[in-house]
């Protein structure tokens, strides 16, 4: 199902209240945003998480939806509230409280990509930051809720993931006092987001592949764990960080040797962590691959 502002992968039948969700492995680049810019085609794609739909693809072959948007990062931030707009960008936005994100440059319209680096010469206009968020915001978000909602009517609970990946600078950089530096960060706003229960299930599925696993730091999970992760009420999100040497490389942003294999190994993890949100009465064995 394709929408302008995301593509949704749906099962013949939902079995799961597991849903996928990949906000920024969006590359639909207008051609005026790119003529604006004063990056070039490949700077302005580092904050991309490159490649994350199609390595969770196999979603609905397990029964779970997959919502994807289209938009890139750098044009529209879907995981950061529509709200946090920020004023050294926008013209017309008045200052508000001291928000982290937007003054590093990555609010809802972001200002910077990876490393710092200035998206425009100047600023733009409120009118054009609010149309980005009605084209493409909006809309995902609505169905993201309604896919939560549904989710949660039809098996009693919803569970989120929400797939991204990190630079993997940012990982050597960020924990570089760890003796073992993670390849997966989970994340669930320490607590907040998710079920404890539920957070060891997903941290043990990737422990079983072989991922070196940590929790929360550098990354707890931003918009969409805070807005979404209601742990009381049964609505659970999980915030996943896969380092991007696993499977690319991110100098000349393609797949590197590895991506076939990683493809496989996350789709079996695809297939444990709809599993996790499977009726414990319909749980059934995975295909072998």
């Amino acid at each position: 199902m394709e929408h302008p502002a995301y593509e949704l992968s749906l099962p013949e039948v939902r079995t799961t209240s597991t849903i996928f969700a990949s906000p920024h492995s969006g590359r639909n680049y207008p051609l005026g945003f790119l003529k604006r810019s004063v990056l070039d085609e490949r700077a302005i794609r580092s904050s991309e998480d490159a490649f994350v739909d199609l390595l969770v693809a196999d979603a609905p072959r397990y029964g779970a939806p997959l919502i994807a948007a289209t938009a890139p990062r750098a044009y529209v931030d879907v995981n950061r509230g529509a709200e946090e707009l920020d004023p050294a960008l926008i013209r017309g936005v008045g200052r508000a409280g001291h928000n982290p994100r937007v003054s590093s440059g990555l609010g809802v319209i972001p200002r910077v990509v990876a490393g710092g680096r200035e998206i425009y010469h100047g600023k733009i206009s409120l009118g054009e930051a609010r149309a980005r968020l009605q084209d493409h915001w909006y809309p995902y978000h609505e169905r993201l809720h309604a896919l939560i909602e549904e989710s949660r009517a039809s098996f009693g609970q919803a569970l989120l993931v929400d797939v991204h990946s990190m630079p993997h600078e940012a990982v050597e950089s960020l924990c570089r006092h760890r003796r073992e530096k993670p390849e997966i960060v989970i994340g669930d706003r320490f607590g907040a987001a998710a079920s404890a229960e539920i957070v060891g299930q997903v941290e043990d599925v990737f422990r079983a592949e072989g991922f070196k696993v940590a929790r929360n730091t550098p990354f707890a999970g931003a918009y969409t764990a805070q807005a979404y992760g209601r742990p009381s009420r049964r609505s659970h999100v999980i915030q996943i960080e896969i380092d991007r040497a696993l499977y690319m490389s991110e100098d000349d942003l393609q797949p590197n040797a590895n991506y076939g294999a990683m493809q496989r190994i996350l789709s079996r993890v695809v297939g444990a962590l709809a599993e996790i949100g499977r009726p414990a009465a319909e749980r059934i064995p995975l295909a072998a691959e």
